[in-house]
């Protein structure tokens, strides 16, 4: 009864406070008023139920019980434990997505292709932000500046001084890692709210002086007439030329998928692991802290400048507007999301969070309803993430019994 209750205080405050909005039509030219009293009472009649629900679900929830029981073959945990302990489902998942990726540009339209390019972009940022929040535990709300950073090295090195796609992608990155550095030094000592906060700036300084500094980077107006990457000097029209740049970042990201699995696994990735469980524990272990943080930030940061080249190609026209908070908003979801410095999780979310907006566009106004929906439901049921980073574990072998039998 309680919880009934509850559930229709609920339903009417949301009847009180969209009554003014969803109830009331005016038309000024005839001077009448309609009252739209059905929409009310159908909004106070899902909002019940939804209480209803809700109320179940956490209640379940405190109690200890699973909310949901999926069978076995939806079951994700068991799912992903499969392809770990199965070499031959790797293997043959593997084939199947790389059959189903380098074959998609051949059978979809145009624009499916410029969709696909857009989320594997966001799949490498994602991944090196991943360095740094998911694998170091840093948290930076700023992320988005080393994307801008890269993608006006090309834009104003091939404005000013006619340099390529293929000269200016190594010093995009290179630039970015300069950045990071000098972004790492003044923040070793801070951590948390802290961090973000002085990121959160640096990130905000980025963009203004981009939109500021007319004389050089255009500001408003941004770069224009950026030339895409070339192939051996062949001329393409914009399908091929897209279908080339697809391929590119295509191999772009499984090139950063390679290097970041090798990174988790190495010495650094391990010492960044560390600094992320107990930073004091860390350094009294003997990990010099300083340089696991530049390292992290480093190259977290050489990824964006990467991307930010190839979406400057992409594109072939920049202005500051593309870089905004919540660019890094959005490619910090996509870490949260996914799991922190799980990659497979990580690259599942980012392709989610860019495509699920674009194929929900046949629900008009009420897509990014749903999105943002989807996103409470997967946070309420999967709190750690789609895919829980893997943690190493140890096994301490029979010593003494091993020393008797000899």
């Amino acid at each position: 009864m309680q919880r009934i209750l509850k559930a229709a205080i609920a339903a009417l405050w949301f009847m009180l406070l969209t009554l003014p909005v969803l109830g009331i039509k005016l038309n000024v030219a005839a001077k009448t008023v309609v009252w739209r009293f059905d929409r009310i009472l159908a909004l106070g009649a899902g909002i019940f139920v939804l209480a209803l629900i809700w109320d179940w679900c956490f209640s379940r929830k405190a109690a200890g019980a699973k909310i949901i029981t999926l069978p076995k073959c939806f079951n994700l945990a068991e799912i992903i434990e499969s392809f770990r302990n199965s070499a031959g489902l790797r293997l043959g998942g593997l084939a199947v997505l790389a059959v189903v990726l380098i074959g998609m540009p051949l059978v979809s339209s145009f624009y499916q292709t410029n969709i696909m390019i857009s989320a594997l972009l966001y799949v490498m940022l994602a991944l090196g932000l991943n360095i740094v929040v998911g694998l170091a535990g840093q948290l930076v709300l700023g992320y988005v500046a080393f994307y801008a950073i890269g993608a006006y090295t090309y834009g104003l090195l091939n404005q000013y001084f006619g340099l390529g796609f293929w000269t200016c992608l190594p010093i995009g990155g290179f630039l970015t890692v300069l950045f990071g550095l000098g972004l790492g030094f003044p923040v070793l000592r801070l951590r948390g709210d802290y961090l973000a906060i002085v990121t959160l700036g640096f990130g905000e300084i980025v963009r203004l002086t981009l939109q500021n500094w007319n004389t050089v980077t255009g500001g408003p107006r941004g770069v224009s007439d950026i030339p895409r990457p070339g192939f051996f000097g062949m001329s393409m029209d914009i399908t091929a030329s897209t279908t080339y740049i697809y391929y590119l970042v295509l191999a772009a990201v499984v090139v950063t998928i390679v290097v970041i699995t090798r990174l988790k696994n190495s010495r650094v990735g391990l010492a960044l692991q560390a600094l992320r469980e107990d930073e004091i524990a860390c350094e009294a272990m003997g990990v010099d802290i300083t340089r696991v943080k530049l390292s992290a930030f480093a190259l977290g940061s050489c990824w964006a400048g990467f991307a930010g080249v190839i979406f400057a190609a992409k594109t072939t026209y920049i202005n500051p507007s593309s870089f905004t908070f919540m660019e890094s908003a959005m490619i910090l979801s996509m870490v949260v999301l996914g799991g922190m410095g799980s990659i497979a999780g990580v690259v599942i979310a980012a392709l989610i969070l860019i495509l699920a907006p674009e194929y929900l566009r046949a629900f008009s106004d009420y897509r990014m309803l749903l999105f943002g929906a989807i996103m409470v439901i997967m946070m309420l049921f999967r709190p750690q993430g789609l895919i829980s980073g893997e943690r190493r574990r140890y096994r301490i072998s029979n010593l003494h019994g091993a020393e008797g039998g000899r």
